[in-house]
């Protein structure tokens, strides 16, 4: 899986792209007839190798859906991370005086 014109396009518009699935499936397995979710797993290991996040965290498996690349060293690239640690810790029990789930519904929702 290649990634790098994907990571060119990401860092020329400013650390962040808005993709569809179509797009990803293009450069990651051009040949099969769909997504699946271990393909997805593997994307975002690949993505992440190129210095590269997503949200959502979990890829949808249809290819009409559209997804955000950000690049991971960017400040967007780091709340994205940042936020998916938070909640993570949210499901643990920590920060539960925040409210997290009615603040910040769809920041929850992309993040995990």
């Amino acid at each position: 899986m290649d990634f790098t014109v994907l990571a060119h396009a990401v860092e020329v518009d400013h650390g962040i792209k808005r993709v569809s699935m179509r797009f990803i499936k293009k450069y990651a397995a051009p040949t099969r007839m769909r997504l699946s979710s271990e393909l997805n797993a593997e994307i975002v290991k690949a993505l992440r190798e190129q210095g590269l996040v997503t949200l959502p965290r979990t890829l949808p498996t249809s290819e009409e859906d559209f997804i955000f690349v950000l690049q991971a060293d960017s400040v967007l690239g780091e709340a994205a991370d940042l936020s998916a640690m938070v909640f993570t810790g949210r499901g643990i029990g920590m920060f539960t005086e925040l409210d997290l789930d009615t603040r910040f519904p769809k920041l929850l929702e992309e993040t995990l």
